[in-house]
């Protein structure tokens, strides 16, 4: 098994979330992991721990963690942001993420399986399920 890393970088006013996955797409990913994610937000769009409504929160913020798992149709990103006096705060990474200065991605492609999203009744999300290839 080969695994291949992607390495890019955004610039001001992109929409994190809404880049990721055009990303993803532009590059058929099946199934990846984020293994870094550095740079800045001008404003923030969370859905908070066990909310079921977006957060807006106005920046600048430092990304200071970004993870989850990502394919070519969704991704299941969490995202932690501090403000200019350290305050962080963190949830689920929703469009409307905008880039302030940069943002430095490194994605691992995982090319034997393939990432899946099915509703899952006992949680009412699509949650992930895994598919060998």
């Amino acid at each position: 098994m080969m695994l291949k890393t992607h390495c890019f970088r955004l610039t001001p006013r992109q929409d994190l979330k809404k880049a990721l996955l055009e990303y993803c797409m532009s590059q058929d990913l099946k199934a990846a992991t984020l293994l870094s994610g550095v740079g800045s937000l001008s404003e923030a769009q969370l859905r908070l721990s066990d909310g079921n409504k977006a957060t807006r929160l106005a920046g600048p913020f430092e990304i200071v963690s970004l993870i989850g798992t990502l394919n070519a149709e969704a991704v299941h990103l969490h995202i932690a942001i501090s403000d200019s006096d350290g305050k962080t705060t963190g949830g689920h990474l929703l469009e409307g993420c905008l880039i302030h200065t940069t943002a430095e991605i490194v994605l691992l492609e995982i090319p034997c399986v393939e990432f899946q999203r099915v509703h899952d009744k006992n949680t009412g999300y699509k949650e992930l399920t895994i598919k060998a290839l």
